[in-house]
């Protein structure tokens, strides 16, 4: 029998990670061409950034929760495009960027949760990781610098951490951009091609590129391990950007509209300071 969806679970229901992943290329759920995705995104605009505005509010009013996007995939996915197109649909003053790069010298002298939990949201904001804890997992178990054990470990301080999260008022939303190797080869030549894309290449990129099978299942390990009921994992094919962006927009649009976050009421009598209003004139 199919899952019945409940209202505002639509995308999150159908993106939620599964035994397979979908395919990169696929439209899994809402829009399947580009002109109907660029339009539904226009359209979700508005809406996202009222939520976004009101979670916003009523954290600056007193409130406790905030929202904590946790984007991962391999490189030229589009963790940064995600950023750009969909956040920057809302205030900016709501919005709490980080992102993750190889831990310094000095950040290696700390447990590796300690960098993570410096960037974390405070009440009100959206907080984006562009990377995020879970490189101290994927990088050093394909480099080989990560046993078993301490794997495992990981896992369970990680599934911790989100729980702790979660019970502090911070909803986690994890995506995994999920792209082909195809999708990446074009456009890594594009940004070879394209002197104004000089500068997002990386030649380490292609190093990363070579173990793909060992990225894929590290990435499959994650999903078993730490996809939860307060933090689970959603996968978006990130072959089209345009779906991406859309789907990306729902999955935040979903997590704040079951939030319901509320406009705090003012601490002071409307009516009255109206008509205060009336009395007052144009300074001299």
């Amino acid at each position: 029998m199919a899952k019945k969806e409940t209202p505002g679970s639509r995308v999150r229901d159908a993106l939620r990670v599964g035994a397979e992943l979908p395919d990169p290329g696929s439209t899994p759920v809402g829009p399947g061409k580009k002109p109907k995705a660029v339009a539904k995104l226009d359209a979700a605009a508005a809406r996202l950034s009222t939520l976004q505005e009101a979670l916003y509010a009523e954290g600056v009013g007193g409130g406790n929760r905030s929202v904590l996007l946790v984007l991962q995939g391999m490189d030229t996915s589009g963790k940064g495009g995600t950023v750009s197109h969909v956040l920057g649909l809302v205030n900016p003053m709501g919005v709490r960027y980080a992102g993750f790069k190889a831990p310094t010298p000095a950040e290696r002298r700390h447990p590796y949760l300690w960098r993570i939990r410096k960037q974390l949201p405070v009440a009100g904001q959206i907080g984006v990781f562009d990377r995020s804890h879970y490189e101290d997992i994927l990088v050093p178990r394909v480099t080989g610098l990560l046993t078993a054990t301490e794997r495992r470990r990981r896992y369970t301080e990680i599934n911790g951490f989100e729980k702790e999260l979660a019970d502090a008022g911070t909803t986690v939303v994890k995506v995994f951009l999920h792209i082909s190797p195809e999708e990446q080869l074009k456009r890594l030549k594009a940004r070879l091609e394209t002197p104004e894309k000089h500068w997002k290449y990386n030649p380490g990129d292609l190093e990363a590129r070579s173990h793909w099978p060992a990225y894929a299942e590290a990435y499959a390990d994650i999903f078993k391990k730490t996809s939860t009921a307060h933090a689970p994992w959603h996968v978006v094919p990130a072959d089209h950007k345009w779906y991406r962006n859309w789907a990306v927009a729902e999955l935040l649009i979903e997590t704040l509209a079951d939030l319901k976050p509320e406009f705090p009421e003012p601490g002071f009598d409307v009516a009255e300071e109206l008509a205060k209003l009336k009395g007052v004139g144009v300074p001299s």
